[in-house]
């Protein structure tokens, strides 16, 4: 199992709509990408979160699923209009 863990830091020109959006289209990869089993994400509730105000996790049924979802159109969509609103961490590990 691989389990992707991330986190987003809102820039101020992301409005309450994007990260409404956001949340919407990251769970709906749930059924969509190979190898992807679960998805989770929604506002960071930590007291410790850093300024990340948002963080989700994904579990993949491996690595090579993992590296099949990063390059996987749906992914590459998000990303073309989320990167510029963000600043994002991630980490990665196998289970």
């Amino acid at each position: 199992m691989f389990i992707h863990i991330f986190g987003f830091r809102w820039k101020p020109q992301a409005t309450d709509a994007d990260k409404a959006r956001a949340a919407r289209d990251i769970a709906a990869f749930r059924g969509h990408i190979p190898g992807l089993i679960d998805v989770h994400a929604g506002p960071n509730l930590s007291p410790r979160g850093q300024g990340y105000t948002f963080c989700g996790l994904m579990t993949f049924t491996d690595k090579a699923a993992a590296d099949t979802y990063n390059t996987h159109p749906t992914h590459k969509e998000l990303l073309q209009w989320l990167v510029p609103l963000i600043d994002p961490v991630e980490l990665d590990f196998e289970a």
